[in-house]
């Protein structure tokens, strides 16, 4: 053996831990920003995170929602989103983070995400009525205020399929296109199935009565349903239900929409 060959040998192990603690360095280190292009892309633009601090293993940022892909409507969210990731899961190629929002979602969700797809547990967070104008019409034009909060059960992504049930609950809910205040409380549920999706939308209680159902999928949206007056609110809901459909009857407007 020669004299370089010996020299190479007795140099190799300490290189070899040398490189390791920097590769080890550098994973523990790798900064948060690393994660918000994968949330906006994983969630279609609806989900993104500004202003990350911290490192990909414990970090939080800002949580700003866009209910359109677009980023219309966007809205930011008071408080932070907090993030810790395990690290073993890693080694099986396999993402595991825990999420909790300082503000808006107390409860922690964990996401479990992988090669094959990724599942997120039940949750709730409450968002501003604000969001609903990225929607579109007629919601830009009704410029809604009250409580909104969304509950999710089990949310399962296998490829481009989705699977779970998620509620979005209006209470309260006002326009500034109306004098009658609350117009009334509403349900949708949207139910996610596969490539595509149903929706249901109900009143819960007051004059402003609303109902339907739709279907979404990669390729369509549709959504038909009917609003309506309660009798003591017929004529201060008269200008309101103008603006949302075609009239079918003296209190009674047709729900049409789909793209």
């Amino acid at each position: 053996m020669s004299y370089w060959t010996r020299r190479a040998r007795a140099a190799l192990p300490p290189i070899m831990v040398a490189a390791v603690s920097v590769a080890a360095t550098l994973l523990v280190m790798f900064p948060a920003a690393w994660i918000v292009p994968q949330f906006t892309k994983a969630t279609g633009g609806h989900v993104n995170l500004v202003d990350p601090s911290g490192s990909l293993w414990r970090g939080s940022a800002t949580l700003m929602l866009a209910a359109g892909s677009d980023g219309g409507g966007a809205t930011l969210l008071p408080g932070r989103i907090e993030w810790s990731t395990a690290f073993w899961p890693l080694f099986t190629g396999r993402v595991r983070m825990t999420m909790r929002q300082s503000d808006a979602m107390p409860d922690a969700v964990t996401l479990d995400a992988g090669a094959g797809g990724a599942t997120m547990t039940s949750g709730a967070i409450t968002v501003p009525a604000t969001l609903l104008a990225g929607l579109g019409a007629p919601f830009n034009t009704l410029d809604l205020e009250g409580n909104v909060r969304l509950t999710w059960t089990e949310w399962r992504v296998l490829g481009r399929n989705a699977y779970g049930q998620l509620i979005v609950t209006l209470d309260d809910m006002s326009s500034r296109v109306s004098r009658v205040k609350p117009l009334g409380s509403y349900r949708v549920v949207f139910q996610a199935q596969g490539a595509s999706g149903a929706i249901e939308l109900s009143t819960s209680r007051g004059p402003l009565l609303i109902e339907g159902h739709g279907t979404v999928s990669p390729r369509s949206t549709s959504f038909q349903g009917t609003a309506s007056a309660a009798p003591e609110a017929r004529e201060n809901l008269a200008g309101l239900l103008n603006l949302l459909g075609r009239h079918t009857g003296p209190d009674t407007v047709v729900l049409a929409f789909s793209r």
